[in-house]
């Protein structure tokens, strides 16, 4: 590409943004209550009711998604026995539990995404599994370590608070409980609670409406297995959002619904999935500690290091290896030498090519010239979440299925009979929000309760100017308090659940050291919450969503990042690899710096003779 090719190519990424761009930010997005309120509902699980509990146990876990189960699972393997998962769910699962839509199924590769597949000796079925599958792997890990036995599931927490006079956190929940713990892990995370698009009317209209994270198979007919939407045949459907949900279950609508109506503000970038089943010899055949070894492999090529083999060889690495081999070939030339801008002019020769040839996909797939322009993306391809699909471009082709595209203005407003845009009216049977979920609000609205520490402060006061950790788990002023997620760690965000494992693993070390010295409390000091802040804070931008891409919740909806949104989304400087090895170390060595471990009397704790890992 010629340099003013690639200069004619940014200007249309900016006027592309540009259009895209919303003064409200994360603001735009509208919580569901009211007529919407039972959104956040359990359609999938019947509430038994039960007596309320008052009890104590020694770990608490809130939140049974992969976070939640892998932690568990680690303190078990520690001899940590006595864990209590707590859930709102009706079963384990988070986000798998939640999302039962047609298609669902993971962007990232099984080998690497499934948490604990030695552990439980599970061969996944395919390179990219469906949701089903996921969500009983889930189920797999919480049987495997018996983590069924003491938990809570249809259980929402209302409120954490620290009893200073017990040392223990009391746990207050919808159902009655007060469960008192000596250590609380959230594994909360940020993708279970549905956000709705702020579209003037959006409470107006007057057929069926549901999230897709509350599925309506009663209306829909079909299954989350992929049965077909049968009950959809004579109905005319809208669907509002184009993001990895909706590429995913767009293809059944399309295939099911007398006419489908897809309302897209940005298009995504649909790469190739080429999805196979694993081959059971050669899984038979990967020696122990494999797991390991393919989630670095994937972290070091996914965050622009090298390695001699690419063990998973899918669309996250693939640009990875373009950027390695453009900046092999031009060291090869005499006199250039290595430094930040080869990797920049390689990462961006790279970008344009791989996105052309989406583009240039794109056309090759879809029939209708004016809808196959309308779904071109136009920005570089880390700047949103990355999709790849077989069937969802092949969608369009459908004779029943009509993209309308808002030219970034999003949705103009909805009625009691459909949706406007652009002045034209499209009245509909079903309104579905592809609208994903809350990414960016505040801790306590997102956990659902408020979580609240020494002398009586509440966690979001105490992180009003910005999020503030060791490790992104432990937080000064909330003793035997764990934080379970990637932010402020290794912020590896093509591949969550390899964050999940390496913190619910320090967790799990922390708590059997605490067991192993007699301590009653844990807690980071104020020094060493400061100083890891302090190194985060100096953290340089990342190549992920920043302020020249597309709004969306990679870079903060297109809004500049203060550094209390800044330290929300910040990671370890030297990347997520880095990390991975740095935090190795810190829990393996028995030292556990920055921790204060004391005993009943609240005095320094000496550790034992025998390293505890």
């Amino acid at each position: 590409m010629s340099s003013t090719d690639r200069t004619d190519l940014r200007a249309k990424y900016q006027e592309e943004r540009d259009k895209r761009l919303r003064p409200e930010g994360n603001a735009q997005y509208l919580e569901p209550t009211g007529k919407f309120a039972h959104f956040l509902e359990d359609p999938y699980t019947e509430v038994v009711p039960r007596k309320p509990l008052d009890d104590e146990v020694t770990v608490a876990v809130i939140g049974a998604g992969f976070a939640g189960l892998v932690t568990g699972a680690r303190l078990k393997e520690a001899g940590v026995d006595d864990v209590r998962l707590i859930d709102g769910g009706g079963d384990v699962g988070g986000t798998w539990y939640w999302n039962r839509y047609p298609g669902a199924m993971c962007d990232t590769a099984a080998m690497i995404y499934l948490p604990l597949l030695e552990e439980t000796g599970h061969m996944p079925s395919q390179k990219y599994t469906m949701a089903p599958e996921i969500f009983g792997h889930a189920q797999r890990i919480a049987t495997t370590f018996d983590l069924y036995e003491k938990a809570l599931f249809s259980t929402q927490v209302t409120a954490l608070d620290w009893d200073e006079s017990t040392g223990r956190w009391i746990i207050s929940t919808n159902r009655g409980d007060k469960t008192r713990a000596q250590f609380v892990t959230m594994g909360t995370g940020p993708l279970h609670r549905p956000k709705l698009p702020g579209v003037a009317g959006i409470d107006t209209f007057e057929g069926h409406c549901f999230h897709t994270s509350r599925w309506d198979y009663e209306y829909t007919g079909g299954d989350p297995s992929g049965a077909p939407l049968t009950k959809l045949a004579d109905k005319r459907v809208g669907i509002i959002g184009t993001g990895a949900t909706s590429v995913q279950c767009i293809p059944h609508l399309a295939r099911g619904a007398q006419e489908l109506f897809v309302f897209q503000r940005t298009p995504s970038s649909i790469d190739v999935r080429n999805n196979q089943k694993i081959d059971a010899e050669e899984f038979a055949a990967l020696g122990e500690g494999w797991q390991q070894e393919w989630a670095i492999n994937f972290a070091t090529l996914q965050t622009g290091g090298f390695t001699d083999v690419d063990l998973v060889k899918d669309g996250w690495t693939d640009i990875a290896q373009r950027i390695r081999d453009r900046v092999v070939a031009e060291m090869s030339v005499p006199g250039v030498e290595f430094g930040p801008e080869t990797v920049k002019r390689a990462f961006d020769e790279s970008d344009d090519e791989k996105m052309n040839e989406i583009r240039s996909r794109v056309d090759a797939i879809v029939n209708d010239p004016a809808t196959a322009e309308h779904l071109k993306p136009w920005y570089r391809q880390l700047c949103k979440r990355p999709c790849f699909h077989d069937e969802y471009l092949q969608a369009y082709n459908e004779p029943g299925a009509h993209l309308i595209d808002t030219a970034g203005l999003g949705v103009e407003r909805i009625d009691a009979t459909g949706v406007w845009v652009a002045g034209e009216h499209y009245e509909l049977d079903c309104l579905i929000f592809a609208s994903g979920f809350e990414v960016g609000t505040e801790h306590a609205r997102r956990a659902g309760f408020e979580t609240t520490g020494r002398n009586n402060e509440a966690l979001s006061e105490h992180w009003a100017e910005g999020m503030t950790t060791l490790h992104g788990i432990n937080v000064y002023g909330f003793p035997n308090l764990f934080i379970v997620g990637p932010n402020q760690g290794a912020n590896l965000i093509s591949n969550i659940t390899h964050n999940l494992v390496e913190a619910g693993t320090t967790v799990a070390a922390t708590i059997a050291h605490a067991a192993a010295c007699g301590a009653e409390t844990v807690e980071v000091t104020e020094q060493a919450e400061q100083a890891w802040i302090d190194l985060l804070d100096g953290m340089g931008t990342s190549i992920f969503g920043n302020l020249d891409c597309t709004p969306g919740y990679y870079n903060n909806e297109g809004k500049p990042m203060g550094r209390r949104e800044r330290l929300g989304a910040s990671g370890y400087p030297a990347g997520p690899v880095a990390y991975f090895a740095y935090i190795d170390n810190w829990r393996s060595n028995g030292e556990f710096a920055g921790l204060e471990f004391l005993g009943p009397a609240q005095d320094h704790v000496d550790p034992p003779n025998e390293t505890t890992n």
